[in-house]
């Protein structure tokens, strides 16, 4: 396989990664908004987990390929990315006002979580009992959010109402769903076959490749649901999509674990996990200010994850010397 036809591959496996991940996103969310499920709650969970759906199916098939660099890369690079670059384009587009109770339960848990997850990858294994405590953090989430969501104002119900909409037939969504899971397969052999060749080609490592072009292009449908959301004013979706999609994240990692063990190098541990991990915890004192995020700090994140962004590419350069 030539160069010029892997990186062909990869941007129509990218493309089709976002496509599936639209088609499951809209599908599943207007097929249980047709059954009678709360906006909110669809919006916390079924949405949630649709936008992180190209991460775990990545993950999934790089796992069974052995390939451990791109599963860790791929969810470490979209949880810094979905804070650093797309909750900053985000707060560019349209300052986000931030309610109450995501500062005091999603954020802090999306922290803990993540402390959590830089500790167990200290064994440099993510074997059976960790990974379970992981997708069993994600399970308890997605309760904790559809009991929660009977207690949100009626101004955040009329924002996912609107943003999910009702439209098409119980089928016209089964369609959707089926071709947004058989995009996302295809997509995500694509992408983990060219990026691993493409990083062997120009001799990136793969974690370099998957932190930031795999993961830039998993978070695609992350990326989208903002820009939309932003365009319409609707902040409450805009966050709690970003905050659930990187607790779902996490809690997928530990799924694809159950399935297949992931091995972690440890220069994760120096780098990428802190980096991380600062982007997790800086996002919570910028939501308390004035409970909201400027378009200043919106740019700020932009900056900061362009930095991270040079480092990575810096420091792979540094290694290939």
């Amino acid at each position: 396989m030539s160069v010029a036809l892997s990186i062909i591959l990869f941007v129509v496996g990218i493309i089709m990664l976002f496509l599936g991940g639209e088609g499951l996103v809209k599908g599943a969310s207007r097929l249980a908004r047709i059954l009678g499920i709360s906006p909110v709650v669809i919006g916390l969970t079924v949405v949630a987990f649709g936008t992180s759906a190209p991460e775990f199916v990545v993950g999934l098939i790089a796992a069974l390929q052995g390939a451990n660099d791109v599963v860790l890369g791929n969810i470490i690079g979209s949880n810094i990315s979905n804070i650093g670059l797309i909750l900053g384009i985000g707060a560019v587009i349209s300052p986000l006002i931030i309610h109450g109770k995501l500062i005091k339960v999603e954020v802090p848990f999306m922290i803990v979580l993540s402390i959590i997850l830089f500790a167990i990858s200290w064994k440099f294994n993510l074997g059976l009992l960790p990974s379970a405590f992981l997708f069993g953090s994600l399970i308890a989430f997605t309760l904790y959010s559809y009991f929660a969501s009977k207690k949100e104002p009626k101004l955040i119900e009329e924002e996912y109402k609107e943003f999910i909409g009702s439209n098409g037939s119980i089928w016209k969504q089964f369609l959707f769903i089926v071709l947004g899971l058989v995009a996302l397969v295809v997509g995500a052999r694509l992408v983990v076959d060219s990026a691993i060749f493409i990083a062997r080609i120009f001799g990136i490592s793969e974690l370099v490749i998957s932190i930031t072009a795999v993961a830039i292009g998993t978070s695609l449908p992350e990326l989208a649901t903002t820009i939309v959301a932003a365009l319409k004013r609707e902040h409450d979706i805009i966050v709690g999509n970003i905050i659930g999609s990187n607790i779902f994240n996490i809690g997928i990692l530990g799924l694809v674990s159950i399935i297949h063990p992931i091995k972690v190098d440890s220069e994760l541990l120096k780098f990428e996990f802190p980096v991380m991990l600062f982007f997790s915890v800086l996002i919570l004192p910028i939501m308390m200010t004035g409970k909201r995020i400027s378009r200043v700090e919106g740019i700020s994140l932009l900056v900061l994850y362009a930095v991270f962004v040079y480092m990575v590419f810096s420091g792979s350069t540094l290694i290939g010397i």
